[in-house]
């Protein structure tokens, strides 16, 4: 018999909180954690806004700011989310073997030193031609090895087996937008078949820095609403330009069902079924048909053992691209059939901008929190009905609404899908 999978931790920092009480009470109130950008000088991009995490640093997680200093913001991130998620669960207390705890994070790329390259390639170019053997002569002379080092996107997962002492299986998966998601759902494999009983699984991204908002600016996948930040993220309305570009960290403790409830933990749900699929389509495009994203969320239903009809709400990837909002509506349709009308979808992007690869765990425990509160988050900025986008997707108002089953759909660049259905749990 499979073994079953709860959730009974869970821990975040974003731009819309620094725990999971604040992010949540915020998306009910339907603010917006977007601003101008201020971790680097954005004046002359095309996008001069962003969700930064505010006011926050690693002492607040109990840790030392020096002892930190040379891991990158995102690893700062998860550590602050995995104290929260494992504080919140206490299974850290009862583990008696190491080893059957582990680590399974969706996080992106570490630390970018831009002032370090720049002197490297002012050294390479000081003759007017590019001059390799000056490139690295220098970088030897300037690079710091523990800053290289945490550009790996490794760096998350091997840093918090050693804060947790976690000893057993110990990943990380770059698979951009659906990183965290398909974290969560692996996590969820290996703890069924008996690999681990215990597994910390989420994800940590920053890419607010001038790479990664220049990367994004040249596939045009950004909003250029400047003049109007806290309005730019505007998922499903006629109107969206891009998303907004966000940071941040959400972490679950994943523990195997008869050992939570043999210690009397606190479940906050089930992860009931998991979905996952690739597009094999362009890279940065999403197949017109939106076949990846509808075999993610049949895949997810089924292995939960459910039909269309039992899920309350979807928490949708909902990015405010044009095309990603009409797709994943289109998915939606052919997912749901009858009942698409029906089904709320929101996308609390819209609030918090896209976290990349920490996107899908934040957004799975926003679909928690309103299993546990029977409150629907909304999609603010829905002012301008959007005829190719026509599904029901909670606009600018929370809602209340039972919500016994939920779907949190992650579709990433590349072509990566990843659905995880969730489960109220009963007993």
């Amino acid at each position: 018999m499979r073994r079953r999978v709860v959730v009974t931790g869970i821990g975040m920092v974003n731009p819309m909180g620094h725990d999971v009480a604040s992010t949540w009470a915020a998306l009910q109130e339907g603010k917006s954690g977007v601003g101008y950008t201020t971790l680097f000088d954005a004046s002359d991009f095309p996008t001069k806004i962003s969700a930064e995490v505010k006011d926050w640093d690693i002492t607040q997680a109990g840790e030392s700011a020096e002892a930190w200093q040379k891991r990158g913001r995102h690893t700062r991130f998860a550590a602050g989310a995995a104290k929260q998620a494992f504080a919140d669960s206490g299974v850290l207390d009862v583990i008696k073997d190491p080893t059957r705890l582990g680590v399974y994070l969706g996080s992106g790329e570490g630390n970018q030193d831009f002032k370090t390259f720049s002197r490297m390639m002012v050294a390479a170019l000081e003759n007017g031609e590019y001059d390799a053997a000056k490139f690295v002569a220098r970088g030897v002379e300037i690079l710091d090895p523990i800053n290289e080092l945490e550009q790996e996107p490794n760096m998350p997962a091997a840093h918090m087996a050693a804060l947790f002492n976690a000893q057993g299986p110990n990943f990380n998966c770059l698979t951009a937008c659906a990183a965290s998601s398909q974290a969560v759902g692996e996590a969820t494999e290996i703890i069924r078949c008996g690999d681990a009983d215990v597994m910390l699984a989420g994800g940590a991204h920053s890419m607010i820095h001038p790479f990664g908002v220049t990367g994004f600016n040249l596939l045009t996948a950004l909003s250029e609403n400047n003049d109007d930040p806290t309005k730019a993220s505007r998922p499903f309305d006629r109107l969206r330009d891009g998303f907004v570009l966000g940071e941040g960290a959400g972490m679950v403790i994943l523990e195997e069902l008869e050992s939570a409830k043999a210690r009397g933990a606190h479940i906050y749900g089930e992860v009931a079924g998991y979905g996952t699929t690739a597009d094999a389509y362009r890279i940065t495009d999403i197949p017109p048909d939106g076949h990846g994203g509808i075999g993610a969320m049949r895949m997810a239903i089924a292995d939960a053992g459910r039909n269309t009809e039992d899920i309350d709400y979807v928490n949708a990837h909902g990015t405010s691209t044009t095309v990603n909002d009409k797709v994943e509506s289109l998915a939606c349709r052919e997912v749901f059939g009858e009942n698409a009308a029906k089904t709320p979808v929101s996308s609390t992007k819209s609030m918090m901008g896209h976290l990349i690869a920490a996107a899908g765990a934040t957004e799975m425990i926003v679909c928690l929190m309103a299993m546990r509160d029977s409150v629907l988050p909304p999609t603010i900025n829905y002012e301008n009905p959007d005829p190719l986008c026509d599904l029901d997707y909670v606009p600018n108002e929370a809602r209340p609404a039972k919500v016994k089953y939920a779907l949190n759909n992650s579709f990433g660049f590349g072509g990566q899908n990843v659905s995880l259905c969730l489960a109220q749990f009963d007993g």
